[in-house]
């Protein structure tokens, strides 16, 4: 098998030897180191053998000391099989470009098709997949990949619910879900409205029903503070209670704040790595070595290579590795205090509704200890607690 493959590799002949004195003619050329193989006779006066490309060209000097004639039946190798290609080498050529053009254009973008969105929202999406240069006519390499395209249409356009972004082959398709109008309201059943929290009432617009409370009352929770049944004893009539009630509510917050601290942020520098990948195996193809930087982040996006709509086992990657360093905050006493009075703010918004205003902040205890600014803090809160529950039946009857 060895054997074959070398001859393959350096080309072999296959020569027809005519004459007499055949056998004197072959002795000669086994005396001086040329290997004869496959010798066959053909009548009395001709035999066929083959030579390596390298021994045929010797032959001649060998075959003037004898009467016999000699002529190349056959050649085989890689040496004339590449003479053939470099004579035939505008078709080869003609064929790679051809397969290098249908390679292109099956990895340029033809087609965007959007669906489930009226006019005007797939007018929105259309110009935001502009501004992220999602085109026809562009190489997908160069566009960034489903999951980004979908969560920026999202966040980027308001009426928007959810996108499904999905690419087929050349084309992008988009299934669109939008937000529906908020329905109306459903018509309540009667309720009164009840404190939700225990506070000071501190302002009130009651829309339907009959206030129980005033303003600096000190309310208790579930306690009753629009009733829902309006009218006199004896003629009263149950309507859905509405309105809001805004109370002051106090709030305690327990915040640490450390006087250093550690946190990591990108410097700017980054080095870009391309390869392409076939199968598990990587092919670097640009942006070799490591980077002179230590510590970093790295961030990969890889892009499958298509021919027609058949995705092929050979990928393109790109690897961004973002440099980092470490930052030590240092905060004066001062500072520390400011920051971690923010912190305990958003700690209590988080707690509270949206509309809920925070008045004041008091601070109850405060010290320092093991390089951390310890704060408890009280905060007045105003907010609206009213919610609403049905009418007992006790009181109906």
């Amino acid at each position: 098998m060895k054997n074959q493959w070398v001859d393959f590799l350096f080309g072999k002949v296959t020569v027809k030897v005519s004459g007499k004195g055949i056998e004197r003619f072959l002795n000669t050329l086994t005396r001086n180191g040329l290997h004869i193989g496959n010798v066959k006779r053909h009548g009395t006066e001709t035999i066929t053998f083959i030579l390596n490309l390298q021994d045929a060209l010797k032959i001649r000097q060998y075959a003037r000391h004898h009467e016999c004639s000699i002529s190349f039946l056959r050649r085989s190798g890689m040496p004339f099989l590449f003479k053939r290609l470099l004579k035939n080498s505008g078709f080869m050529v003609g064929g790679i470009l051809f397969l290098l053009v249908i390679l292109l254009l099956s990895n340029v973008i033809w087609g965007i098709e959007i669906k489930g969105a009226k006019p005007a929202t797939e007018y929105q999406i259309r110009k935001e997949l502009d501004k992220m240069d999602v085109k026809i006519g562009k190489f997908q390499f160069f566009v960034e990949n489903v999951e980004a395209i979908q969560r920026k249409l999202t966040n980027n356009i308001g009426s928007l619910t959810w996108v499904g972004v999905e690419l087929k082959g050349t084309t992008y398709h988009l299934q669109v879900v939008e937000k529906k109008d908020p329905k109306k309201p459903d018509k309540l059943e009667p309720q009164n409205l009840v404190a939700k929290k225990k506070a000071i009432i501190t302002n009130m617009y009651v829309k339907t029903g009959q206030s129980v409370v005033e303003i600096n009352d000190h309310v208790e929770k579930d306690q009753l503070l629009v009733s829902g049944l309006i009218g006199r004893e004896g003629q009263t009539e149950e309507v859905a209670a509405t309105g809001e009630v805004w109370g002051e509510i106090w709030y305690m917050s327990h915040v640490e704040q450390p006087l250093e601290t550690n946190f990591k942020v990108f410097n700017g520098k980054e080095k870009q790595k391309h390869s392409i990948n076939l199968g598990t195996f990587e092919i670097p193809i640009w942006g070799f070595g490591k980077p002179e930087f230590t510590e970093y982040e790295t961030e990969k996006s890889t892009r499958k290579i298509r021919f027609l709509k058949w995705d092929l086992p050979i990928s393109y990657s790109n690897e961004t590795l973002r440099a980092r360093e470490e930052v030590v905050r240092t905060y004066s006493k001062k500072e520390a205090i400011q920051r971690a009075i923010e912190l305990a703010k958003k700690d209590i918004k988080s707690k509270v509704d949206e509309d809920a205003i925070i008045k004041d902040e008091k601070i109850l205890h405060q010290e320092t200890e093991n390089g951390k600014v310890i704060l408890d803090i009280h905060f007045k809160v105003v907010e609206n607690i009213a919610v609403g529950r049905p009418i007992p039946k006790e009181t109906l009857e």
